[in-house]
C-alpha cells in the first residue's frame, strides 16, 4: 500500500495499464486487494459485535474518517436530502458508507450483498448500532435490481465486479433520471489496485460530476445520471443525419469527378 502511494508519472501508469503483458498481474493485484480489504472488514465487523461500546469502537477504526468524508461527498454530490433512500450494491460485511449516510443524514438504506455470510454479519452489526429500522440488507447482486422500493441514489461498491456487467445491468433496469455513484483510483500507482480504472460506461449513463479526493480520502467519486430516452433518440438522429451528410457529400464529389 505504501508503494501504491508513491507519486509516479501518469504516462507511465497509463502504459502499464494498457500493456497486455500486465493484464494477468493487474488481475492478481486487484484480487489481493479485494481479499485484503474483505479480511479487514470481517475482522472489524466481528470486533464491533464483541465491543461493549460499539459506536466508540467504530469511530476508532483507522479508516473511519475516510468513510465519513466519502459519505459527505456522496450526500452533497447527489443532492440527497433527509428522508431519501440510498441503495448500496455490494455492501459487504461492514457497509460503512451506508451506515454513515443513514446515521449522519437521516436517510434510509438498502444494502445488496451476494455472499450470505457477509450479509448476515452486516445485519448483526447494523442491529447492534441500532439502525435496523433504517437499513435493510438483502441477499442478491446487480441482477436482483430493480427493487420495488424507489431509491434516490444507487451506489456501486468499489469491490463490485465485473464493473462492465454491473453497469450494463443498471443501464437496462433503472428508471430514467436515476442517479448512480461509484469510486475509483485515478492517480499514481493506486490505479493499478483498481481493476476497473479503465472500464467504459455504457451509453445509457452520462457523468455529471467527478469529485477529486482530498486527504484522508484517496478515491475519486463519480456521479452519473441515467439518460432519458428522448435525449438518446436525439443523439441517434444526430448521428444518422451526420452520416447522411457525409454520404451525400461523397456522392456529390463522385459525380463531379465523373463529369
Amino acid at each position: 500500500m505504501t508503494l501504491a502511494a508513491l507519486d509516479v508519472d501518469e504516462k507511465f501508469i497509463y502504459e502499464i495499464l494498457k500493456s497486455p503483458d500486465f493484464d494477468s498481474l493487474i488481475a492478481e493485484i486487484s484480487r489481493f486487494r479485494f481479499l485484503y480489504n474483505l479480511r479487514l472488514e470481517n475482522e472489524k465487523a466481528k470486533s464491533l459485535l464483541e465491543s461493549s461500546s460499539i459506536w466508540e469502537t467504530l469511530r476508532n477504526f483507522t479508516f473511519y474518517p475516510n468513510y465519513l468524508q466519502l459519505a459527505r461527498t456522496e450526500y452533497t454530490g447527489s443532492g440527497l436530502k433527509s428522508g431519501d433512500c440510498v441503495l448500496f450494491l455490494g455492501s459487504g460485511p461492514l457497509p460503512l458508507s451506508l451506515i454513515e449516510l443513514c446515521h449522519e443524514y437521516n436517510l434510509s438504506g438498502i444494502g445488496v450483498e451476494q455472499d450470505g455470510k457477509r450479509a448476515d454479519l452486516s445485519r448483526q452489526v447494523i442491529a447492534r448500532l441500532g439502525l435496523s429500522e433504517r437499513i435493510k440488507i438483502i441477499d442478491g447482486n446487480h441482477f436482483s435490481l430493480p427493487l420495488e422500493t424507489r431509491c434516490d441514489l444507487y451506489m456501486v461498491a468499489a469491490q463490485a465486479e465485473p464493473k462492465s456487467e454491473v453497469f450494463e445491468q443498471l443501464a437496462r433496469v433503472l428508471p430514467e433520471g436515476s442517479k448512480v455513484s461509484y469510486r475509483l483510483y485515478e492517480k499514481g500507482l493506486r490505479r493499478i489496485l483498481d481493476g476497473s480504472s479503465l472500464f467504459e460506461l455504457p451509453s445509457g449513463f452520462e457523468e455529471y460530476l467527478r469529485v477529486q479526493p482530498e486527504p484522508p480520502v484517496n478515491n475519486t467519486v463519480v456521479f452519473l445520471k441515467k439518460r432519458q430516452k428522448r435525449f438518446q433518440a436525439i443523439a441517434v438522429r444526430s448521428v444518422v443525419l451526420y452520416l447522411k451528410t457525409i454520404f451525400f457529400n461523397f456522392l456529390l464529389r463522385l459525380c463531379l469527378v465523373c463529369r
